[in-house]
């Protein structure tokens, strides 16, 4: 049970992490963290999973590159403005509805699911993020919630269930468009650390799926 639990912990650090990285611009004490030793510690632990390891190793070369990109945290906001506050032909916007909606807008279908999943678990947005629920920070750290709901649950059967929805949730809100971001942020991220950061979160996500499934 010790083991379940923390796993699950492990599991919901990485999609709360994922989400902040793509929520808004970092900051310099957010560039100082990644650096730190802290960090560099946790990116080891998971290039120990082979599934990992070459995405870690590019986002750590992502990293080290911003060490000699002159005013980094400048540079790395403009690249998080033109990504994901553009246009679909100039960026990567970050909302699944950009990807799967029907009408090419915002709010479409995948946003009106996304509630849904939000309401059915009283899991409520952050009051100081004013996106779409569809926005991939949105959907991550719900993600996140849900994991540390089967931590607290108690009944092994309500728990099993909360672990069935988790697989559900990725299956229908993520998988459907999150390889369709990853390859626009190939297409639009010149410098490469948004890039590195999704082709390291498709790599966990393809994993935790596999997790989920007892694969």
């Amino acid at each position: 049970m010790q083991e379940f639990i923390a796993i699950n912990e492990q599991r919901a650090e990485f999609y709360w992490w994922m989400s902040s990285l793509f929520a808004t611009e970092l900051t310099q004490e957010d560039l100082n963290n990644y650096h730190g030793g802290d960090m560099d510690n946790y990116y080891s632990v998971l290039a120990m999973t082979d599934e990992l390891k070459a995405p870690i190793a590019s986002f750590r070369e992502a990293l080290t590159s911003l060490k000699s990109r002159e005013d980094a945290q400048l540079e790395l906001a403009a690249d998080f403005c033109g990504l994901f506050l553009s246009t679909p032909k100039t960026g990567a916007l970050p909302y699944a509805s950009m990807y799967i909606g029907e009408s090419g807008l915002l709010n479409d279908k995948p946003a009106q699911e996304m509630g849904q999943w939000m309401e059915k678990y009283a899991i409520a947005q952050r009051k100081d993020f004013n996106e779409p629920f569809d926005h991939l920070a949105v959907v991550l750290d719900f993600m996140g919630n849900l994991i540390v709901m089967a931590n607290a649950e108690q009944d092994e059967v309500k728990q099993e269930a909360l672990m069935q929805e988790q697989q559900a949730f990725l299956e229908t809100m993520v998988m459907p468009w999150i390889d369709m971001f990853r390859q626009a942020l190939h297409k639009y991220d010149a410098f490469g650390f948004y890039k590195a950061s999704g082709d390291l979160l498709h790599a966990f996500i393809a994993l935790d799926l596999a997790f989920l499934k007892g694969e």
